[in-house]
Order: structure tokens, then sequence, then C-alpha cells
């Protein structure tokens, strides 16, 4: 039961100015964003990280970068491996278009209210999108944890929509109701999946020490034996 920290890529060029940017080449993280993705691989620094993956859009291997040189920073290695299965939604001929004209389609009430229904026209389902981003994230955390052991820490480097979908399977939400889950740039969400069902530990965090997940010498997590009634003791 290795633990997962989903990152957002940074703000970028897209997202400053309103497009839709998919997958679309060349988009990369503006100088807010550069800074964002700065103070999050400073504050994951204080985690030894076993895995380090990433979708392979340009924004989020930027990303990635600045998480590998914060570890290095620290006197560790660190190189990020990409992973299909977290690029970004295939949003078809959505694509590269300004959310404000999106916003007048009939599909986008469907993106909002009833998304398990949604198709994008010339791309993939919203279902197919999570579908093949959960089965990535567990088959990844299962490798690390028989890899690195039950205490190990990995990040997951990938996009707002996906992470939502990741979270939402998480919680054991329907996907008509992941947008009700928020996802910002560059922030961290905090995932475990525990032999009885997956645990949310944190989600779209900004700030905050997360030494508190770096294993600790001599001890082991406990294995879960479920949910802690009355909450427990938190980490120590």
């Amino acid at each position: 039961m290795a633990t997962l920290l989903l990152v957002r890529h940074g703000r970028t060029t897209a997202n400053a100015s309103g497009i839709l940017a998919g997958r679309t080449p060349g988009v990369r993280l503006d100088d807010l964003g550069g800074e964002q993705v700065s103070r999050a691989g400073a504050r994951i620094a204080s985690v030894p990280l076993a895995t380090l993956v990433t979708s392979p859009q340009e924004r989020c291997r930027q990303t990635a970068r600045a998480i590998a040189d914060a570890q290095r920073d620290a006197g560790r290695d660190a190189t990020a491996v990409t992973e299909k299965a977290l690029a970004e939604c295939d949003y078809g001929e959505w694509q590269g278009r300004p959310i404000k004209e999106l916003a007048r389609e009939p599909l986008w009430k469907t993106v909002q209210r009833q998304p398990s229904a949604a198709v994008f026209p010339g791309g993939e389902s919203m279902v197919a999108m999570q579908h093949r981003a959960v089965a990535a994230v567990r088959r990844l955390d299962a490798t690390v944890t028989r890899e690195h052991g039950p205490d190990a820490v990995w990040v997951a480097v990938s996009h707002g929509d996906i992470i939502k979908s990741v979270l939402a399977d998480a919680l054991g939400m329907h996907l008509d109701l992941f947008q009700r889950i928020g996802v910002d740039p560059a922030s961290v969400s905090i995932v475990r999946y525990a032999p009885d069902r997956p645990y949310v530990l944190a989600s779209n965090t900004h700030d905050g020490d997360l030494s508190w997940l770096a294993p600790r010498t001599g001890r082991r997590r406990a294995r879960s034996r479920g949910a802690v009634v009355g909450g427990g003791a938190g980490p120590h």
C-alpha cells in the first residue's frame, strides 16, 4: 500500500488565455506556472520518491522536471518516466477552442451534469478516459508497492480531468459527480490504495508540510484493518 501523490501540471499559456489545450503540441507553462511547479517540487522534496511518472504532454513533463530537480537538490536520483495512459483527455474537435465558445455547445451541459454520457466529437468518452487512467494508476501503484515496499511514495503528474476522475474512483463516486472535485494547477492530492479500499488523504493542496509521508527508519506502516472508528491518531 504505497502512497500516491497526484500532481497537476502548473498553469499554462492556454489556461491563462481560456483555451482548451487538450493534446495540442507545444503548450508550455507560463511564468506563473513555472513558479507554481517549483513550489510544488520544493514541497515534495521532503519525501524520497520511489517513482516519478508523467503524462506525455509537455506541460506535465516540465512539471515532472521541476519535481525531479528538487529531488536531486535533496541529494536523490530522480528521473521522470512517461506514461501514455496518464495523457490528457482526447477532446477531439473541442481541442484548441476557447472555453467560452465551448460553453455554448449542447455537449457542455452533458459534460457538466452527466459526464458518463459525454463523448467528445472525434475524441474519447469521459468514461474511457477514467478507465484508462484508473487502470494505469492502480497498476503502477501495485508495481511500486511490490518493488519498493508498502512505505514507498510515488508521484504521477497529469491533468485536471484525469486527476479528478482518479480521485472520484478512489472516493467511490460515480463519474457523474466528479465535477464536484477541484484540482488546481500544481496542486498535490494524496491517495493510498490499501487492500480493503482506497483512502484519499488529501486533495487539491497547495501548501503544507509533506514530510510526514516519508518512510521512517525502523518503522513500517501498520497493515490496514479498515478505517479507524473515531478517526485515529493521524501521522506521527
